[in-house]
């Protein structure tokens, strides 16, 4: 996930995508902690990913209220 195809996307599709990513970032958490978790690196790139959304969010937020 790059941030020129978020902000290709309307405000709804990232706002839909930034749930989707706090749920697999709760899920990630919760199979580290029972021990599931295989790839560890998964929880800072869903970290990272929902970062990225929510700076594309404020753009498009700032955007619109000049």
């Amino acid at each position: 996930m790059n941030a020129k195809d978020l902000r290709d996307k309307t405000v709804d599709e990232l706002r839909d995508t930034l749930a989707n990513l706090k749920k697999e970032s709760f899920n990630l958490r919760f199979q580290q902690a029972t021990g599931q978790l295989e790839n560890t690196a998964g929880i800072k790139a869903a970290r990272r990913n929902a970062a990225r959304v929510k700076t594309i969010l404020n753009e498009k937020a700032a955007a619109a209220a000049e």
